[in-house]
């Protein structure tokens, strides 16, 4: 705002004071009758709110849905120990608070790639099972390791793949082999494949790993979700039981609803549960029956 708007909304402290309220973690927090206020000076002076359900009414829903599934819990704590054992040591032996400040990202790196190793058996269950019905999907992660993982596991499905560090021209060759239908699996990085790509074919997205803002997974979701889809759109969340991913699945919930509640008048989720479930459920009659 102070780009678009020097003094608009004050110095960061006069912004705090005003408008924040501090939770129990520490973060400064928009206050629920505050949001409205700040919308207002945002829609006067900077903003131009356009949502996508405004301008393509044509476009077919987006359905969330969180799946609890499995998770390796034994393998998961043991490999915790190790990490935090590390941490405990690097953090002794650190000479500045950027040492320590580095070490400690390091080690939550490690526990969020050891939750999505944990759950990973379930989650590629998951895939097959949705590839039962022969429809086109998308999934997502965020590790290189897992994703190498998920591809080596669903060699069945010959899949196609979006990561950093590809060539543009081998990108757009996975993107068009997709939307040809020559391959009915895409596995993206979610960071690397999350905007300016078009993913219509697919109408169910998975997501093996989750990233800590809303804004990533909703970009994601859009690539699905955008003109030339003719389907409504099922993001599945898989989160690991029992794991960091119940943390990270509730700080998105929260973002989430902050972010909406200060642009809208009210928060558009997208969810519809029955609807999803449906899905689930078909797709594992249609596995029983072969």
């Amino acid at each position: 705002m102070d780009i678009l708007r020097p003094g608009l909304l004050g110095s960061f402290k006069e912004f705090c004071e005003y408008f924040c309220y501090v939770n129990d973690k520490g973060k400064a927090i928009v206050l629920e009758n505050k949001r409205a206020s700040l919308r207002n000076e945002l829609q006067k002076h900077v903003m131009l709110r356009r949502k996508k359900s405004d301008v393509l009414k044509e476009l077919k829903d987006k359905v969330r849905y969180k799946e609890v599934i499995d998770a390796d819990t034994d393998y998961y704590f043991g490999e915790l120990g190790k990490i935090w054992t590390k941490l405990e040591e690097e953090q002794k032996n650190a000479e500045t608070a950027f040492d320590k400040s580095a070490s400690y990202q390091r080690a939550i790196q490690s526990e969020r790639q050891i939750a999505g190793v944990a759950k990973l058996p379930h989650v590629i269950n998951f895939v097959k099972n949705i590839m039962e019905i022969e429809e086109s999907v998308v999934v997502f992660c965020h590790h290189k390791v897992i994703h190498k993982l998920l591809h080596d596991s669903l060699e069945e499905f010959s899949p196609v793949s979006i990561i950093g560090g590809q060539s543009d021209k081998f990108r757009q060759e996975q993107i068009d082999k997709f939307q040809r239908g020559e391959s009915k699996l895409m596995i993206a990085g979610l960071r690397a494949g999350n905007v300016g790509i078009n993913l219509t074919r697919a109408k169910y997205v998975i997501f093996a790993e989750l990233d800590w803002s809303p804004a990533i997974h909703r970009q994601a979701e859009d690539r699905l979700h955008r003109i030339g889809q003719k389907n409504t759109v099922f993001a599945y969340y898989l989160i690991g039981n029992g794991t960091l991913d119940d943390h990270v699945a509730n700080i998105l919930v929260d973002k989430s609803y902050e972010i909406d509640s200060i642009m809208d008048e009210t928060a558009d989720t997208y969810e519809n549960k029955d609807k999803a479930e449906l899905i689930l459920a078909q797709i594992h009659d249609k596995i029983r029956s072969k």
